[in-house]
């Protein structure tokens, strides 16, 4: 049997997989079963920061599991120490971190902090947690629940209880009461549409949860890691949150989350922890691709590719009006509102056809999340690839 046989045959269907089988990359290019190459424009959906098969971080891996891959958490583990450090230090906030396998595992961390805070500070127990409508932060019970999309909480009741939603960002004032722990928020929505939240309100927001005493957790699972164009988009909205979930561009390919935090003493020990979280392989990885992206940043090469990427994304709206309503996004997480569903459904087709990945976000959104060291020659073929794909819907 082929892939797509056995697939069928032996693994679960909960994904609307694409009819295509890709069998090797390297930086933004795929290379499928067939050898058709295409330009990589989603990157594993924001995970595969540093492009396929980056020679520095396969080198890192390769050496680090020809010594040790795990031990487990009960003893010492340097890289793990190491990329904490690192990431604290990119980040510019006093935090330390806690290392699991996914960004819904970071987040579940991150709502255990809040509500232990909650129950030691204070009288009152504070439990809720407040989101917003539309967010997206994980697939397990507690982090399905504290996404504010009300189709995604079929059939998996009951839930844990204690989360409110709140339609935007200025409604979050009125729902805060005497029970409330904690808000969480993305600064942009990625399954939500590619929506970033308004500077001056979320500023705001943070100012008066900080008077209040209310924890702020901002969910950086697809923000984080140079994708908005700084390590956090936390700093690029110059606010100090209480607790950042990390987790996708970090390991380049490798499964890892982290929740950092400034709250150091809330958790003790036997409160939390993972198995796998914070292994020698996630960690090394991890460590070397904030240090690809540190030299990325400082280098001035990340600003001059979120540049450019944004300039020929500039040029496919402004072209083709009659099919998109508006550009969105921030940095290298950005989108294309289409006129309607139909009209993305089409645009994606006709894009894999045309040899270029992208991805959709929300109801009529076409989303981009391309590799952070896509060159200057892979978004070129891309953009045209796509402008090809384009022309071909009415």
């Amino acid at each position: 049997m082929n892939t797509k046989e056995l697939d069928k045959k032996y693994v679960l269907s909960t994904y609307g997989r694409g009819d295509v089988e890709f069998v090797s990359g390297k930086n933004a290019r795929l290379t499928d079963v067939d050898g058709k190459n295409y330009i990589d424009f989603t990157s594993g959906i924001g995970v595969v920061s540093v492009g396929h098969a980056n020679e520095r971080v396969n080198s890192a891996i390769c050496e680090q599991i020809a010594k040790i891959m795990h031990i487990s958490n009960l003893y010492n583990i340097a890289p793990q120490a190491q990329a904490a450090q690192k990431i604290v230090e990119a980040s510019g906030y006093d935090m330390q971190c806690f290392f699991g396998n996914s960004g819904a595992e970071a987040n579940e961390g991150a709502i255990k902090i809040a509500r232990k805070y909650g129950e030691r500070d204070g009288e009152i127990k504070r439990y809720k947690i407040i989101t917003l409508q539309h967010s997206f932060h994980g697939r397990t019970i507690t982090t399905v629940k504290a996404t504010g999309q009300e189709s995604m909480h079929n059939y998996f009741g009951p839930f844990p209880d204690g989360f409110v939603y709140a339609d935007t960002m200025s409604d979050i004032e009125g729902l805060l009461d005497d029970h409330t722990a904690a808000v969480m928020i993305e600064l942009v929505q990625g399954e939500g549409g590619v929506q970033p939240q308004d500077k001056a309100q979320v500023q705001a927001l943070a100012k008066l949860l900080k008077e209040k005493n209310v924890l702020l957790i901002v969910d950086e699972v697809q923000t984080g890691v140079y994708r908005t164009g700084e390590f956090t988009a936390s700093q690029v909205y110059e606010i100090q949150p209480d607790i950042i979930t990390l987790a996708k561009g970090l390991g380049g390919g490798v499964p890892i989350g982290v929740v950092m935090t400034s709250l150091k003493n809330v958790l003790c020990p036997g409160d939390h922890g993972s198995t796998f979280g914070g292994n020698y392989l996630s960690t090394t990885a991890a460590c070397s691709v904030v240090d690809i992206l540190n030299e990325h940043k400082s280098s001035g090469k990340l600003d001059e590719t979120i540049e450019y990427f944004q300039k020929k994304l500039e040029e496919l709206f402004s072209s083709n009006r009659n099919l998109f309503t508006q550009k969105v996004g921030i940095g290298m997480m950005c989108g294309l509102r289409c006129k309607n569903a139909e009209t993305l459904a089409n645009i994606m087709s006709s894009a894999k056809d045309n040899s270029v990945m992208v991805l959709r976000a929300g109801r009529n959104t076409l989303r981009f999340l391309p590799p952070l060291t896509i060159t200057k020659k892979e978004i070129d073929e891309g953009f045209e690839s796509l402008s090809s794909a384009v022309s071909t819907i009415k």
